[in-house]
């Protein structure tokens, strides 16, 4: 990146930069959106980073962006550890599942329908759930007991996929305790979003007009500090919460 811009030195920009090249590809300007659409991934991500914020156990927020990237991602938002972790608690898992349902939260909350922006967050809160339950041994119910193997042939880069060695009975309590750990993850993100609409509001109408946004700014906004004014731009999403979205954004990660 120095090079490419005619310098001799790499900067720290350069080096955050790279790491998110890295994370989500590069940007994609000329992937234009609607403005019905860019409002929704606005609040989709915004979603994200006011529910991780408001929690104890998360990573702080680094960075929003809803400038697409070339890896399919429409934005994201960039949480990075204070500290180098190698273990993660069974309440982080929890509150790590808030925060990947508090984008499809959003829209809901916001336009009043859902889109297929959250697939990839649907996913990865099901993946993390199903791991609690079977591998990490996080469920009352099913108690400290790792259920089915993976197998997987690593030397030669194969994986057969998930062998299950219970029953049809413990199959479906499985199932059950799952469902039970996502719909409570998105019950608690939405009472999340509600109490707090006037700081998702403020900071979506921010990001909306200035596309990018650091970690600085967005704490600052969460503290109730108006960084620029509302009259900068006769678009804002706050003119969509009254109206209901149709369109559907793309499949993107968070």
């Amino acid at each position: 990146l120095a090079v490419k811009r005619g310098r001799n030195a790499v900067s720290q920009t350069d080096l955050f930069e790279s790491v998110e090249v890295v994370i989500a590809g590069k940007e994609k300007k000329d992937r234009i959106l609607s403005q019905k659409e860019r409002k929704i991934v606005t609040y989709h991500e915004v979603g994200h980073a006011l529910v991780a914020a408001l929690q104890k156990n998360t990573e702080p927020v680094q960075k929003i962006t809803i400038v697409p990237r070339t890896m399919g991602a429409l934005g994201y938002v960039m949480q990075v550890p204070e500290e180098e972790k190698f273990l993660m608690s069974q309440i982080e898992m929890e509150e790590e599942l808030v925060t990947m349902l508090a984008g499809r939260a959003a829209e809901s909350i916001v336009f009043d329908s859902v889109t297929t922006g959250a697939s990839n967050d649907i996913e990865r809160a099901t993946k993390m759930a199903r791991s609690m339950v079977t591998k990490y041994g996080m469920s009352d119910l099913l108690g400290t007991i790792t259920y089915g193997q993976d197998d997987s042939e690593p030397f030669l880069g194969r994986d057969m996929g998930h062998i299950r060695n219970y029953s049809e009975s413990t199959a479906s309590a499985i199932d059950a305790e799952i469902k039970r750990l996502v719909t409570t993850a998105y019950e608690k993100t939405e009472s999340i979003l509600r109490e707090h609409m006037d700081q998702l509001n403020q900071v979506a109408q921010f990001l909306f007009l200035h596309e990018k946004m650091s970690g600085d700014e967005f704490a600052s906004l969460m503290e109730g500090k108006l960084l620029e004014s509302p009259s900068t731009s006769s678009a804002s999403p706050s003119d969509a919460a009254t109206e209901p979205a149709t369109e559907e954004a793309e499949n993107k990660e968070n």
